[in-house]
């Protein structure tokens, strides 16, 4: 089981640790999301984001940036849960949380090897893609499960529930 204080970091600490496994010659996979509720969508394309490299870091919206995207009702889940589940998956490495709405701090901070995204964004719309294939890494995504989503099971609950 994973201790989540060491899988869970802060950007300057997650800026140290992805210098230290690049040195030691680690491929950093980075993936971007809000995650609110995880769900088997998630699961596949973090799953298949691990298999591009050795460490997969999971940089998670932050409540204040998922609300400026989603809207004043979401998140469902608090940031702090979100990571800690995240942090779970076997897949996924390394969590952190950023405020801004987009990740591109986070990306020029660590430039990592692989930039990955679901397949619902065109490689030419990958916010960082630019600072990754500048350094020489590569930018991909991974096919879209279609009807695997938060805003539909968030729609199904309400319908029978609401």
């Amino acid at each position: 089981m994973k201790n989540t204080d060491k899988v869970i970091f802060g950007r300057k600490k997650l800026i140290i640790a992805v210098k230290k496994l690049k040195k030691q010659g680690k491929k950093i996979v980075f993936t971007n999301g809000c995650y609110d509720l995880l769900h088997g969508g998630h699961v596949r394309f973090l799953a298949a984001a691990k298999k591009m490299g050795d460490v997969l870091v999971l940089a998670l919206n932050s409540d204040a940036s998922v609300r400026r995207i989603k809207g004043p009702k979401r998140p469902v889940t608090n940031q702090d849960e979100r990571a800690e589940v995240m942090s779970a998956l076997e897949s996924v490495d390394i969590v952190t949380i950023f405020d801004e709405n987009d990740p591109y701090n986070i990306i020029k901070d660590i430039v990592p090897n692989v930039l990955v995204k679901g397949g619902d964004w065109a490689l030419d719309k990958i916010i960082g893609a630019d600072i990754v294939e500048a350094a020489g890494g590569k930018v991909r995504n991974v096919p879209y499960v279609k009807g695997k989503s938060t805003t539909n099971i968030i729609a199904k609950v309400m319908k029978y529930y609401a």
